[in-house]
């Protein structure tokens, strides 16, 4: 029977077209037939087919998937649209940036399809490690393609703008450079595995508050250095398979409309030639555009912008060009170009090859590698009296705070993954040997689960996967039990927990500065235990920025172990017991009040109820960018993070000190202290600034030691091109190294500089001339040293 409907459903299409049965039957198929040639048949209603996405279940106005028993993945994001006449398949695409976001349980099937929930962004990235990285995008690629996906819509490599922006936890750094390094490894890693990527979100998407529309004014100086660079390096080096849109517009046009972004910037310049896609519903003003059938974003514009494929796709936007096929309002030069770049993706995929998919990829080896990849990432921001490591398993842990006994593995939204388990903290310092107190548990445990049963029901009622995430009040205490298990108890740890997601920006109070109840619990258990002689360590469970400079004193130890993924209890009582010394260091910067924030003044945007633009007045100066050069003390530095050890950086040199077109830095460090460790080795340069104004200093490499026992060394070298070197040049639209002497800054953080060697370029350098883009469309005043 079912044969027979699709027989009858061939045969309508193929008289609706104008095509007769025959004559389909003898069509052109793809992979046999010269791609022009499939495109040449088509029809305008396949055409719209191909270009606009297949819709996703459950929205209004959008075309329906035929039924759970025909949907690949369940749970997947969606993926193009088939057409069988022309041999042209279906394929998938799921989320997200932390590992493979799909349903774990299918309609009539016993079994359970589990992936492995990975450190978020920011724990990854601090780890500054991109051979580990690309061993995560391994791990994250089998599961892709063992469980019948074909590209996974991540990394996102949004730059940390500032703080409060809700996906933070999915990006990497407020440095391009990081962000490109970090997504290039991540990249590589998937696509090791011949399934794709989808780079997003492309680009200036800072913000969540009315993230579809917000116009973002962006100078185009700071788009090229900023907020462009760190995507350019992962396009470069990894040829991601796909990239994805923003949904918010830059200067006045949709991301996903911006001739300047797609056509000059990705395709002329960079040399793009993959997939472009729209994040889903990309180029409409509001969600109640995306639900009315009558409305469709500007499809055209789109398409003849280089934005290929409309997801999810609607009945709206399908009929608009079906329309403006027809009576030709639409380039087909353009519309042709797309449906090849759609084609030759789809012919790289494992749905082509016919991969036969397993659903079952090697979870068990995986779950190792997330633990290893969030121990290297956790940032050691205090250590005072060296408590750290905890190796006195003879007494007992008084362990406080509601996060402690309901750890958070990842954010929420597209970025959670549907893992099997996840270690909380009491978990994992109880399976290494501590023993932790049984009278705070019995207390927290009830407690905890019945105030994330108030949070879940409270996100339930108010848009569910996409609900503001409010974090549960932490369980009052009591100061006589306070006093009494500081004197029976050896040490007080702390957990201070944050999540957040997708559609709504965090709060500056409550969120980023600690509340009242939180500053209540760090006071009291840390003056009773400090009054015993006691020690008290303080783990922050977060995804992002918060305050630290108010409390940071009243304790002795912070382990900043962010979400850490499935295994993030057992990850945490690694770094914790010594049994791995902590090396990440921090990708942003920990600032002392939100204020100091050079965004702090229009994030995120006007009207602050409702934004409809935001003015990107800082322009270059983003993160330390802006603190060093202006002299703001920041709590901890870009780059800051501490070790169990202690290193030794000797032996700067210099290839040449008069540079035409290479520089090779190298330095050697040396592990000066008692306990075997790694080191992130950053290489900040400082430039002349007679034709445009320059930060104190730029990252401009950075590179990550072996396991150094104590007293070993190894030298890192590192290569500097013009391009490197350059900047921006609106005048001359081209990315100039100027002439003037330069210093070389070798850094175990952005303000601990170990070494400088200066060297000079005699005459300006033109790196590279490019088109003028991203004009103003409103006046603004950036920032200037």
């Amino acid at each position: 029977m079912k044969q027979n409907i699709k027989t009858v459903a061939l045969s309508l299409v193929c008289v609706l077209g104008g095509i007769s049965l025959s004559n389909a039957q003898k069509a052109p198929q793809l992979g046999k037939a010269s791609l022009d040639e499939v495109i040449a048949a088509m029809t305008a209603e396949e055409k719209a087919e191909l270009l606009i996405g297949p819709g996703m279940p459950g929205y209004a106005g959008l075309v329906p998937l035929e039924g759970e028993p025909d949907v690949r993945v369940l749970g997947a994001a969606g993926g193009n649209a088939g057409i069988e006449r022309l041999g042209i398949p279906e394929t998938v695409f799921a989320d997200g940036p932390a590992g493979l976001r799909i349903q774990p349980k299918r309609e009539n099937d016993p079994n359970t399809y589990y992936a492995t929930a990975f450190p978020v962004g920011t724990s990854l990235a601090s780890s500054w490690n991109t051979q580990l990285i690309e061993e995560v995008g391994k791990a994250m690629g089998e599961e892709v393609k063992e469980y019948g996906v074909d590209v996974l819509l991540a990394p996102a490599l949004n730059i940390h703008r500032n703080p409060l922006n809700g996906r933070n936890f999915e990006y990497y750094s407020e440095d391009p450079l990081v962000a490109g390094k970090i997504a290039s490894a991540y990249v590589r890693g998937i696509q090791s595995h011949d399934v794709g990527t989808s780079v997003k979100h492309f680009a200036a998407n800072n913000q969540e508050s009315n993230r579809l529309s917000v116009n973002a004014h962006v100078s185009e100086r700071a788009m090229r250095e900023i907020y462009l660079r760190g995507f350019e390096i992962a396009i470069k080096e990894a040829k991601p398979w796909t990239i994805m849109t923003a949904y918010n517009k830059i200067d006045g046009t949709y991301a996903s409309a911006s001739n300047d972004l797609l056509k000059t910037v990705l395709r002329e310049e960079w040399g793009y030639e993959g997939l472009v896609m729209t994040d889903w519903f990309g180029g409409y003003p509001g969600f109640e555009t995306i639900t009315d059938t009558t409305r469709s974003s500007d499809v055209v514009a789109q398409l003849e912008a280089g934005n290929d494929l409309m997801m999810p796709g609607t009945v709206a936007q399908k009929n608009a060009l079906i329309k403006a096929l027809k009576d030709g309002s639409i380039d087909e030069a353009a519309v042709n170009a797309s449906l090849k770049r759609i084609l030759n993706y789809i012919l790289k995929t494992p749905t082509v090859a016919k991969y036969k998919y397993s659903d079952k990829p090697d979870l068990k080896a995986h779950a190792e590698v997330t633990r290893n990849a969030a121990t290297e990432g956790m940032v050691l921001l205090k250590n005072e009296g060296d408590v750290l490591p905890y190796t006195n398993k003879s007494g007992t842990l008084a362990v406080f705070g509601d996060t402690s006994y309901d750890f958070i593995a990842g954010g929420t939204g597209s970025g959670d993954v549907n893992e099997a388990y996840s270690v909380s903290l009491i978990e994992g310092l109880t399976g290494a040997g501590y023993q932790i107190d049984t009278d705070l548990q019995s207390a927290y445990v009830p407690f905890v689960k019945e105030m994330t049963a108030k949070e879940m029901k409270r996100r339930e009622e108010n848009g569910g996967l996409l609900a503001d995430v409010q974090r549960i009040p932490e369980m009052p205490l009591d100061k006589d039990l306070l006093a009494k298990k500081a004197k029976a108890s050896e040490v007080a740890v702390i957990t201070i927990g944050r999540n957040a997601g997708e559609q709504h920006d965090r709060k500056v109070s409550n969120d980023f500065y600690l509340g009242q109840d939180e500053v209540k619990m760090i006071n009291t258990v840390s003056e009773a235990f400090h009054a015993e002689g006691k020690k008290v360590i303080v783990i922050l469970n977060i995804g992002g920025v918060i305050e630290t400079a108010s409390w940071k004193d009243k304790v002795d130890a912070i382990l900043l172990a962010w979400q850490a993924g499935q295994e993030g209890g057992n990850s945490v009582a690694d770094v914790f017991s010594g049994v791995k010394n902590p090396s990440g260091k921090l990708t942003m910067t920990f600032p002392v009040d939100y204020n100091n924030h050079p965004s702090a003044a229009n994030f995120p945007g006007f009207p602050a109820h409702d934004p409809k633009e935001v003015f990107y007045e800082e322009g270059i100066y983003v993160g330390y960018r802006y603190f060093n050069t202006f002299g703001v003390k920041p709590s901890y530095e870009f780059g800051f993070g501490q070790s169990y050890t202690t290193f030794e950086y000797a032996d700067l040199k210099l290839s040449t000190t008069r540079f035409t077109d290479e520089l090779e830095v190298s330095v050697k460090v040396t592990n000066t202290g008692a306990v075997a460790g790694k080191e992130v080795v950053q290489v900040y340069v400082a430039a002349p600034a007679q034709l445009a104004d320059k930060p104190s200093e730029e990252l401009k490499a950075f590179g990550k030691t072996e396991v150094l026992e104590p007293g070993q060394s190894e030298t890192l070298s590192f290569k500097l091109t013009a391009k490197d070197l350059a900047s921006f040049i609106d005048a001359q639209s081209a990315w100039v190294a100027e002439k003037g002497t330069y210093t070389v800054k070798i850094g175990a953080s952005s303000l601990d500089i170990q070494l400088k060697e200066d060297f000079t370029i005699a005459e300006d350098i033109t790196a590279e001339k490019v088109n003028n883009a991203f004009d103003l469309d409103a006046e603004m005043e950036t920032l200037k040293n």
